[in-house]
């Protein structure tokens, strides 16, 4: 496989308003299905202090413990070195930044925050489904 020349790595940036649900299970999801060479970082415009506990357990219960990420801010130079930005569903201006940035991935997803742990597992399949969609969208882009 064939990476870019001007780095080693292809970085994709995960990004909701609290970085404690959605954007923290993708982050889990692509450290399970991207190839070693690609890294993943996940971020809000208002993160809290804790994962929501219910998305922690949604992802435990199909072996994938992100019990020890933690909430990040959105910062400009993750957003400059980011080759791709997921929005993850926020559509807030005050709160979301990214949906000014151009090229960003538009996921438009539920957030888990305080849902039932059967909605959060709705939820959490839709993210796996699309984080695999987008790796392999990622790979075959690589490889040319």
């Amino acid at each position: 496989m064939k990476l870019r020349d001007n780095k080693n790595t292809i970085t994709v940036l995960f990004v909701c308003v609290e970085n404690s649900g959605r954007s923290q299970i993708a982050e889990g999801f692509f450290k399970k299905y991207a190839l070693k060479e690609f890294k993943v970082q996940s971020a809000g415009t208002k993160p809290i202090l804790q994962i929501n506990p219910i998305a922690v357990q949604s992802m435990k219960e199909i072996g994938i413990d992100i019990s020890t990420q933690k909430s990040k801010g959105l910062t400009d130079e993750m957003i400059r070195n980011s080759d791709h930005i997921v929005n993850m569903g926020c559509m807030d201006k005050s709160f979301c930044p990214t949906i000014f940035l151009p090229k960003v991935i538009e996921w438009n997803l539920e957030d888990p925050k305080g849902k039932a742990i059967e909605e959060v597992r709705e939820i959490r399949n839709e993210i796996e489904k699309m984080v695999k969609e987008l790796v392999s969208a990622i790979t075959i882009i690589t490889e040319k």
